[in-house]
């Protein structure tokens, strides 16, 4: 299966990306790549696209990677949502508190009181 991705170039701390069109088994960082579509420099916001390249890859079934997804998006090559960066993190339902605690509590002083009554009482025999 093919995915335009992002394809690291650059110095340490200066990233740069060249948009590729790549197998998804392969490593990104292999180098080999079916074609170069486009480049994004995220420092000085530079970013240019061969927009007719990246509609036909589409075009033949090519998915976009969630990030250069949200880039094409954004420079209006293609319409629709931005995939949210972060998951909403799921809510926690609340569940009512059960009211055996304080049972267990009752349970404990009769049985200590039945402790201390026997204790108390003199063994008939």
């Amino acid at each position: 299966m093919l995915v335009i991705r992002l394809f690291r170039v650059g110095k340490k701390n200066q990233p740069a990306f060249k948009i590729v069109v790549v197998d998804k088994r392969r490593s990104s960082k292999s180098g080999r790549f079916l074609e170069e579509v486009g480049f994004y420099n995220p420092l000085t916001k530079e970013k240019i696209l061969k927009a007719e390249r990246i509609k036909y890859w589409i075009s033949v079934g090519v998915q976009p990677s969630p990030t250069v997804y949200n880039l094409l998006i954004s420079e209006k090559i293609i319409e629709g949502k931005k995939i949210p960066k972060h998951k909403k993190p799921k809510k926690k339902e609340e569940k009512p508190i059960p009211e055996k605690a304080p049972e267990k509590k009752e349970e404990k002083v009769v049985q200590e009181e039945k402790k201390t009554a026997e204790k108390t009482e003199p063994k008939k025999e």
